[in-house]
């Protein structure tokens, strides 16, 4: 197995004041543990996540710097002594999260990405014993270690939430499947959308165009619900069967009771009229939240839920089966999202963050050129 280097180097940034200002710099990974997993990356996707973070949408840096990025594909290059899922020379993929306890009623239930001990692939503290211990896990200095994502020259990960890249799915594309592939692909199968079901896709950007993707090819009826009526070629091409602009007056009266869920896939959910989305679902329908906005969801009356019997509800990723299955999926029918790609450096990740933050990507960007920026 090739060796790891001791510190890996990233493109972090220091504050949210400049939080597109990123400076190529060393970082010290997570202690090396029975069953970690050192991967040299090769590209990342930028998710709307990273963004949240590094310009304080979500709150203060939990670190800084600090590295962002959780779409990492690359090249395992030494696993631990107990590691069984991968090996030196696979291709492989990490999304948002990154450690958990597997011991809990959630990780035994197959929900490991509900896990109270999780740790996100970045600004999250490590603790000793592959999370088990209470310890703060410290570096030489006796700093807290936190996780750094995926803007960097190498990421360590347990291998749990390492999966097999297929080989027909090129990194670039698998890159963003690792976050907002898995996203959507979760809450879709959680909620048995196949033939029979009608589905309506809510915000066509980087969630939503996978969304469309996976909806269509589980079988079932899909509409794509948008403020933008120039994605319509786009988001018919993706999979929609329908297409309906939701800046048109009265948009919602023919689709009344219509819909079995709704994938809302928006990061603007405070500024819907959540009523009016309520009232196109069918009896015990569901409005699921993927889309995760900075500011708080609009005031709702429990009367709002009472006509259809409808349900608003979220979720967070996906767990390592349904990572699997999504990866399956996209290989069989071979889907192809619409990818943008820029070259990884300190110009190249203010970029792709600025582009991100302004809605400016068909669909979802994901940085390459990582051998030539940090010679690896």
């Amino acid at each position: 197995m090739a060796a790891t280097p001791d510190q890996f180097e990233g493109f972090l940034i220091k504050d949210t004041k400049n939080w597109s200002t990123f400076t190529k710099e060393k970082f010290t990974p997570k202690v090396f543990e029975d069953h970690d997993v050192d991967i040299q990356s090769e590209c990342c996707g930028v998710c709307g996540s990273d963004v949240h973070l590094i310009t304080g949408g979500w709150g203060d840096l939990p670190t800084s710097p600090i590295c962002v990025g959780h779409e990492v594909i690359g090249k395992v290059l030494r696993v631990g002594s107990k590691v069984t899922t991968c090996k030196a020379g696979d291709r492989v993929g990490v999304g948002a999260q990154i450690q958990a306890c597997l011991k809990c009623k959630n990780c035994k239930e197959h929900n490991e990405n509900y896990c109270p001990h999780k740790v996100d692939t970045y600004g999250a503290p490590y603790k000793e014993d592959e999370g088990h211990s209470e310890v703060a896990m410290q570096d030489k200095n006796g700093k807290q270690i936190f996780s750094q994502g995926g803007y960097s020259s190498h990421i360590r990960a347990h291998e749990y939430f390492v999966f097999p890249i297929p080989e027909n799915i090129p990194s670039v594309e698998a890159a963003p499947m690792m976050c907002a592939g898995l996203t959507t692909y979760s809450p879709l199968v959680r909620a048995k959308v196949g033939p029979g079901k009608k589905v309506a896709i809510l915000g066509i950007g980087g969630l939503g165009h996978f969304a469309l993707l996976f909806a269509r090819a589980l079988g079932a009826e899909v509409w794509a619900l948008s403020h933008t009526p120039g994605k319509k070629d786009e988001a018919l091409k993706l999979g929609a069967h329908h297409f309906v602009s939701t800046k048109d007056k009265d948009w919602a009266k023919p689709l009344a009771f219509n819909f079995d869920f709704i994938l809302n896939s928006a990061d603007m959910t405070n500024e819907f009229d959540l009523p009016t989305y309520f009232g196109t679902l069918a009896c015990n329908g569901e409005f699921h939240n993927v889309g995760l906005p900075d500011k708080p969801l609009p005031e709702i009356m429990a009367q709002d839920f009472a006509s259809n019997g409808c349900k608003l509800t979220g979720s967070h990723i996906g767990n390592r089966e349904e990572a699997l299955a999504m990866l399956k999926l996209v290989s069989e029918k071979k889907l192809k999202p619409m990818i943008e790609t820029i070259d990884i450096s300190e110009e190249g990740c203010k970029k792709a963050v600025e582009k991100v933050k302004v809605n400016d990507v068909r669909y979802r960007v994901t940085l390459t050129g990582f051998n030539k920026a940090f010679g690896t």
